[in-house]
């Protein structure tokens, strides 16, 4: 993932607390709510994108 994280801030749809994200994800601490993966600002990193994915090793 290129993009630079962004901190966002909106209010709960369940509760109306006004949460802080990052890239338009949110969950509320308050209440629990999240919203869907979807609807954030940006796409989300895949597995390959994670340090500790297993990457397989050439075979000898």
């Amino acid at each position: 993932m290129s993009r630079t994280p962004e901190i966002t801030r909106t209010e709960c749809r369940q509760c109306g607390t006004e949460i802080f994200g990052v890239n338009g994800r949110y969950s509320c601490t308050v209440c629990g709510w999240v919203n869907p993966w979807n609807e954030g600002n940006g796409d989300l990193p895949t597995a390959e994108d994670d340090p500790d994915y297993p990457r397989r090793r050439p075979r000898r």
